[in-house]
């Protein structure tokens, strides 16, 4: 989908339309973008910056909440056209979705046409513009899907994949996040091309397990089928503090609250974890993450807190300002799969 969260709230009021519309906090707080109109994003603007910096590129922006109930709505009504064509569909997101149509419920042996088909229906539909880009794989088509937003339909045939790839910027492959772009950019790898050149040995070197990964992509390999049920890797509770913090008293029952959150998910999708990570974003926006693993699954508030002291005496907490703290259980496992836990003493 197209800028999904801003687009739905200038649907849903018309007067947002043409307007840079923000969705996140307001300007004068602490929060972030969630997301941006295209108007938006002519000044800069982008998800996950702070909304005073926002604000400072484009005071005429309009700032709107969050309305994750109306998001989910829409986007269970988009999940149903795909649905209609085929039934490998994989949800990414609410606004993003794999589908494979190689068999579709239209005989139709083409999947571009397809895909102009389902855009179609979307905004008539719903009233918002999706972009799709297909391919013979899941991370070609990913790619695409970014090449011709917002309303357009990029396709990327077979015998051209490896072309394409190789005149791509390394900053546009899907995977490649700003620090492994940069550390490519030091290795003066800037294209697919450059990246090509590079053998799976040197990759491994440079970039350890992920490095196969590279080698694979910039060649078009990927095996990855559409999974029509995603289990859940982790689950995590997040909050930036009103004002910076070394209070560590103020620190720990910020983080009981959320370890209480975190605690309450986990029960209710009935899974243990065996690993907790303790996020920590300092207030120069430095953002670090200490991590923990656990001899036996834990879900309650009470095992996760015990995680976190070790993990706290890995950071400046108390000594260098917060402005975000977060926890994250991943590495879960159902309930049925547990293995037994002893207890401690006393139970």
């Amino acid at each position: 989908m197209d800028a999904f969260y801003a687009s739905v709230e200038q649907l849903d009021n018309p007067e947002l339309a043409g307007k840079p519309v923000i969705v996140g906090g307001r300007p004068d707080s602490r929060g972030v973008v969630a997301a941006c109109s295209y108007e938006a994003r002519r000044f800069g603007i982008r998800s996950a910056m702070p909304c005073a910096h926002a604000y400072k590129r484009c005071p005429e922006a309009i700032f709107v909440r969050p309305r994750m109930a109306r998001y989910k709505e829409i986007s269970e009504q988009i999940m149903k056209i795909f649905l209609r064509y085929t039934d490998l569909v994989e949800p990414m997101s609410l606004d993003e979705a794999y589908l494979d149509v190689t068999s579709n419920t239209k005989n139709q042996p083409s999947a571009t046409l397809l895909a102009r088909e389902i855009c179609q229906a979307i905004h008539e539909e719903t009233g918002l513009t999706a972009s799709a880009g297909v391919s013979c794989n899941k991370f070609v088509a990913k790619v695409a899907s970014d090449l011709n937003k917002p309303n357009g339909v990029s396709v990327i045939e077979p015998d051209r994949v490896e072309d394409f790839l190789a005149s791509l910027p390394i900053g546009k492959f899907h995977g490649i996040g700003k620090v492994t772009e940069a550390r490519m950019l030091q290795l003066n790898i800037r294209t697919g091309a450059d990246l090509h050149n590079c053998s799976r040995i040197q990759l491994a070197e440079y970039f350890g397990k992920n490095g196969k990964f590279f080698y694979d992509i910039v060649r078009g390999a990927d095996h990855r089928p559409v999974k029509t049920s995603r289990v859940r890797k982790s689950i995590g509770s997040e909050r930036t503090l009103g004002e910076d913090t070394t209070d560590l008293d103020q620190i720990n029952a910020l983080l009981e609250s959320l370890a209480e959150k975190v605690s309450i998910v986990m029960q209710h999708k009935d899974v243990g974890s065996k690993t907790i990570t303790l996020k920590i974003r300092y207030s120069d926006f430095t953002t670090i993450t200490r991590s923990v693993s656990c001899k036996t699954e834990i879900s309650s508030t009470r095992d996760i807190l015990s995680c976190l002291p070790e993990l706290l005496k890995k950071s400046q907490a108390g000594s260098r300002p917060i402005r975000l703290l977060g926890i994250t259980a991943s590495n879960l496992v159902p309930r049925s799969e547990q293995t037994p836990r002893q207890l401690d003493l006393p139970f």
